[in-house]
């Protein structure tokens, strides 16, 4: 990024996308260094998503009511014979594969130490596209469901082991502590100097809050009823030089810790958003649906994968983002415009494109679609 952007006087009025989905899950859009060292929007730092693309049957053997007002579930899982699950470290997700045939990804927040069991939460989204509605009304203990992975696209450095930083700051709104959890566990496992803010609405409304209270007085919370919309100086408090910060939460509070990092020298920052990156530099183009013949107008601001979804809304997707694959097609005919991070140069050449992400590098697709 070579633009700087002022430090905003003051929060948005609504700091945790109130009445949007914002469901998540990876590294958000480049990464950035200057002598006044920072890390944001990590997508040219490529996340480590090449664990593995297993397919593995698990059982829900436990479903629990994590926060009432906004209703959140979590889901524990384990496999159908209780044996031992493939190994992950904090950050990593799992595609859960629903049974309406709906991929959906969520960051597993249990203990990594624990190989015989997954977890994951799952907040409620009324006017969300339908996965996390299906999770609350159809999964239940004794469900059996397929997973792919574990993944990860926000991975913890920590100090020490691939990070100069001597400290870490944690920051999590609402949903978004589900990455942050395995992180603190390993950090106070390893003697790691840390800290955090947890901010949300009301108590009532933020999940594993009695989890996250039990680290004592490393944790900070603060609620909206309580104490106000936080600004950046509340959420990163004795953040400095050689301090390392790891964020998920929705896009605006995201954008308003990241705006104030670039400010402060000797700071790095990695951060999981819960929506698609903006589209950059985009400009509009064509496609065509080959099997149908349908012709979609693709605006500058707008991706490939929301256009055909309003014509195919049985489209296969999931993270959104360019890095799960779901979304893959062939491309028939035109110039793709690259911008996921997981297609090999092979894949490329044989016309693979994640609509997602990725665009027209002219005036015209035809997708095999």
């Amino acid at each position: 990024m070579n633009t700087t952007r002022p430090v905003p006087a003051a929060p948005p009025p609504d700091l945790f996308g109130k009445g949007r989905p914002d469901r998540a899950t990876r590294m958000l859009d480049f990464i950035a260094e200057s002598r006044l060292r920072w890390t944001t929007f990590v997508n040219r730092h490529e996340p480590d998503v090449r664990v593995n693309d297993w397919r593995i049957p698990l059982v829900v053997v436990e479903r629990r009511v994590e926060a009432h007002d906004t209703d959140v579930i979590s889901l524990l899982m384990t496999a159908p014979d209780g044996g031992k699950l493939p190994e992950w470290r904090p950050g990593a997700h799992l595609d859960l594969e629903l049974p309406s045939g709906k991929v959906r990804q969520y960051s597993l927040c249990g203990d990594p130490a624990d190989r015989h069991a997954y977890r994951v939460a799952v907040r409620r989204i009324p006017d969300g596209n339908g996965g996390s509605l299906e999770v609350h009304e159809e999964l239940r203990i004794g469900t059996e469901l397929t997973v792919r992975g574990p993944r990860n696209a926000f991975p913890f450095v920590l100090p020490g082991y691939g990070s100069s930083a001597a400290r870490v700051h944690f920051v999590a709104g609402g949903i978004g502590i589900t990455p942050i959890l395995p992180m603190i566990r390993m950090a106070e496992r390893l003697g790691v100097e840390w800290s955090m803010v947890y901010a949300g609405r009301s108590r009532d409304t933020i999940p594993f809050l009695s989890e996250v209270e039990s680290f004592g007085s490393r944790v900070t919370v603060r609620t909206d009823d309580e104490h106000g919309i936080p600004t950046a100086a509340v959420l990163l408090p004795g953040v400095g030089p050689d301090t390392s910060v790891y964020c998920c939460g929705p896009v605006v509070m995201t954008q308003l810790i990241a705006d104030r990092i670039r400010e402060m020298p000797g700071v790095e920052l990695y951060s999981e958003r819960f929506s698609p990156p903006p589209v950059v530099d985009g400009t509009a183009f064509q496609v065509e649906l080959a099997r149908g013949g349908e012709v979609i107008d693709v605006p500058a601001d707008r991706s490939v994968l929301e256009e055909v979804l309003k014509v195919r809304p049985d489209s296969a997707y999931s993270c959104r983002q360019g890095f799960c694959r779901t979304c893959v097609v062939r491309v028939r005919s035109g110039d793709v415009d690259h911008r996921d991070t997981v297609l090999t140069d092979a894949e490329r050449a044989a016309g693979d494109m994640l609509i997602c992400v990725s665009r027209c590098g002219g005036d015209r697709l035809v997708l095999d679609l």
